[in-house]
């Protein structure tokens, strides 16, 4: 499965509006939850905040992949997020974050997300993060990440 089956166009964000960690956290969701009016926005913010409280999420230098898990969807449903001046995250190299990929995993989901984490770490590890960092439009970065794998 391409990472642009998870990453919706619509949930693509090339210039991330909220400075803050908790503030990005309810702009993704909020945009997930646009393209998935299934999704219980509050719910799926505590699910991220449950995952991000037991171990920071900040996976790479400058990059973070918060995620948590719901029990009222099916399937993963992901948001991305793109900060030119950086967010602080609490990072452990103590530098701000540039991108950041919010996944939620539906509960039946979950053995599959172990993939698409690894697609991430894959993409960021490459060329890719680069390329998304580049990127102008929901639709270039939307293009980058079909071709992830």
């Amino acid at each position: 499965m391409p990472l642009s089956d998870i990453f919706d166009k619509r949930s693509i964000k090339p210039s991330l509006e909220s400075t803050t960690r908790e503030a990005v956290f309810r702009e993704l969701v909020e945009s997930i939850g646009a393209v998935h009016p299934a999704l219980d926005r509050d719910i799926g913010l505590q699910a991220i905040r449950d995952r991000e409280d037991k171990l920071n999420t900040s996976v790479a230098p400058g990059v973070a992949v918060p995620h948590g898990y719901y029990s009222g969807i099916n399937g993963i449903f992901g948001a991305l997020g793109l900060s030119e001046t950086g967010i602080e995250y609490g990072a452990p190299d103590g530098k701000p974050v540039h991108c950041v990929f919010l996944i939620i995993i539906g509960e039946e989901s979950r053995e599959k997300h172990l993939h698409v984490l690894n697609q991430v770490m894959t993409l960021i590890n490459s060329d890719g993060l680069e390329l998304l960092r580049k990127a102008g439009s929901p639709e270039e970065i939307h293009r980058i990440l079909s071709h992830a794998r």
